[in-house]
Parts: C-alpha cells; structure tokens; sequence
C-alpha cells in the first residue's frame, strides 16, 4: 500500500499472538536489550582500555562483542516500538535495510570465529611463526575483511530485490529476513542461485574452516603436554561455545558472559572492576 509520498509500507503478522501481553514482552525485551548493551560493551572497555590485553585473539573478541552490539540493535529497537503500537508496520526499503543489516552482521559472526579459530591453530600449532603471522597489519586486514566482505554478498541479493514488484503486503514473521521474497508477484531464479551461493561461503565453508582448525589443534596438543593441554583448553573451549551457541540458540547476552567467564584475564580484570564499583 502507498501513502502520499509514494512509500509502499508493509504489515508484520507475527506479534498479533503477543499484543494481549504486549507490555510485559516489552519490559523483557526492553531489560534483556539494556543487558545485551552493558554487558558487551563492559568487556569490549576492558580490552580497550588495558594495554595488556592488545593482543590478536583480545582484539578479536573485542569486535566479536562489538558485531553482538550492533546485531542486537539491527533487531531489538523495531521490535520495541512493534510492541509499543496497535500495527506493526515497516516500509519496504526500511525492511530491505533491516534484512541487509541483519545477514551482514550474522555473517560477519561466522567470518570472526573463523579468525579467531585460525589464530588460536597459529598460536598453539605454530607459535614460533606467530609473531610473523600475526601482525598488526594482518588483524587489521582480517577485521576490515569481516564486515565488509559480507556486506559486499549481501548488498547483491538486496538490490536485486530492490526494486521488484509485490503482490502481498503482509509479512510472515516479526523481523525482515528472507520471508520478503515472499511477497514478491513471482520468484527470481537468479535471486534464488545466488542467495544459495551466499549462504553456503558465509555459512557451511567457515563451520567446516572451524572444524578443521580446531580438529588440527586437537591432534597437535594430544601429543603435547599437560600444561600445553590446559592453555589450549583454556583458549580454545570459549570460542566452540560461542560457536554452537551462535549456530544454535544464538543470543548476544552468552557471548560477554562465556568470556568474562571463561578467559582467566578478562575475569581478573572484570573482578577487579567490580569491587572497585562496589
């Protein structure tokens, strides 16, 4: 449907079923989104601001937490003004917009963990070189990589979509996602083909990279020692996690407590910041 200025505006049709306790979602919506905030952005802080931890695999993290940020708020403020209102509507570019944002930054997830995996196989599998490999340079590269080559994939199937023609103005679902293709008058093959091609380079090909890698470290510290074991668990242990979670039930608020958990420096960092609070 248009307005006067010629905007073709659609519907949501999946919060129909929440709007009797629309309020109270927005409360847990509203708490679990100031949480997702302050929680990553504490640890992001705390590598930031300690010389020590400017590592490659703290940086990582770091823009790991940060992607968590702004995935969080791809999703969470539409989804509390949705709550808010009596009709659940978007503009079809701010939909394009919100969908190119959201695969951008999930792909951007695999991207990093991908990195991550291949630093922790150099640092443990190869530490002699790591120093050579691990550059200033080539972290830099590595991260400017991570957002822009999946924003590069993504843009092709968004402007591909851009200016097609809908025929249906109600959207399954609460957030803009691949359901869009769905109100288009007739299904572009080539859209098809290439959201496919996508899919499998931001998807299966960095979970198989992060297999491999990881199966690697596996086999060198079984024939190492103990202590070799332990540091290698120690680091490694955190970022499956992540992984399983992010592929699995993904939610921004594991990530920052998986590692101000489970990474010895940043806990220590982290108590001392909170009983300097208290």
């Amino acid at each position: 449907m248009d307005n006067e200025l010629n905007v073709t505006y659609i519907t949501f049709d999946g919060h129909v079923e929440v709007q009797k306790y629309r309020y109270l979602y927005f409360v847990i919506m509203f708490t679990a989104y100031i949480l997702i905030i302050c929680s990553n952005s504490t640890i992001v802080c705390i590598i930031v601001i300690n010389k020590s931890l400017h590592e490659p695999m703290y940086i990582f993290i770091a823009a790991l937490l940060i992607n968590s940020l702004l995935y969080s708020t791809a999703i969470y403020p539409k989804l509390l003004i949705d709550f808010l209102s009596e009709k659940q509507i978007i503009s079809y570019s701010g939909c394009l917009f919100q969908g190119f944002i959201y695969y951008t930054l999930a792909s951007s997830e695999f991207f990093l963990l991908s990195v991550m995996a291949y630093d922790r196989y150099v640092s443990i599998c190869k530490p002699l070189k790591y120093p050579t490999i691990m550059r200033k340079t080539t972290v830099k590269m590595f991260l400017i990589l991570a957002w822009i080559l999946p924003a590069c994939q993504i843009s092709g199937g968004t402007l591909l979509n851009a200016n097609r023609k809908l025929c249906n103005f109600i959207l399954k679902g609460i957030i803009c996602n691949s359901t869009v293709q769905n109100l288009h008058c007739v299904s572009l093959t080539v859209l098809n083909i290439y959201g496919l091609v996508v899919l499998v380079s931001t998807v299966p090909l960095p979970v198989l990279f992060i297999l491999f890698t990881y199966t690697r470290i596996l086999i060198i510290t079984y024939r190492s020692s103990r202590e070799v074991r332990r540091k290698a668990a120690q680091t490694c242990l955190p970022h499956l996690l992540v992984l399983i979670n992010f592929s699995l039930i993904y939610h921004p608020l594991f990530n920052p407590i998986m590692y101000g958990l489970k990474m010895k420096e940043i806990y220590k960092l982290l108590k001392r910041l909170f009983f300097k609070v208290l």
